[in-house]
């Protein structure tokens, strides 16, 4: 089973849009969102996507009300989870948080398999302990080229994805 991980699109459709293309295309099977997704707009994008998407907010939270409404309802396949989330996949624990120094506390607490986080928009895949920690980079694409990372649940290996360049444009 193949996980990606998103954060920080910042309501830039076309290299949402893109990174969900590829996951459809790669046979990705659940989509984790780490925040600064910004509008309800974009949640049409992750639904989108063949599989579950599971989502929440960062510090640029956008129409909380409407997110949270239509996340379930309106995007059956979308989860909400507010300001944290945890979900497990492939017998795998999986965690994420907006924040990478609050992802770094808990991936060293050894409770999870994987945490994620973004914010910083800088990719960034270490082993903490036993515990890989992920910020798979921005979407948004304003500080460099627009990335988002693959986690491969069976062997924990993480792929960075860069946007353009995985589809050719």
């Amino acid at each position: 089973m193949k996980i990606a991980i998103m954060s920080d699109s910042h309501d830039h459709v076309p290299h949402l849009r893109a990174a969900v293309l590829h996951c459809n295309a790669f046979g990705i099977t659940m989509i984790i969102h780490c925040g600064d997704l910004i509008s309800p707009f974009m949640l049409d994008e992750l639904a989108a996507f063949n599989g579950p998407v599971h989502l929440i907010y960062g510090n640029n939270a956008g129409d909380q009300h409407l997110i949270s409404q239509w996340c379930g309802t309106r995007f059956p396949t979308i989860t909400h989870h507010g300001t944290f989330g945890a979900v497990e996949a492939a017998g795998r624990r999986l965690a994420f948080d907006h924040y990478p120094q609050l992802a770094r506390g808990l991936a060293s607490q050894g409770s999870f398999d994987v945490v994620c986080c973004g914010h910083n928009h800088m990719y960034k895949v270490e082993k903490i302990g036993n515990t890989l920690l992920v910020n798979p980079g921005e979407l948004l694409g304003k500080d460099g080229q627009p990335t988002f990372c693959v986690i491969d649940c069976a062997s924990l290996a993480a792929e960075r994805v860069e946007v353009g360049a995985a589809l050719g444009s």
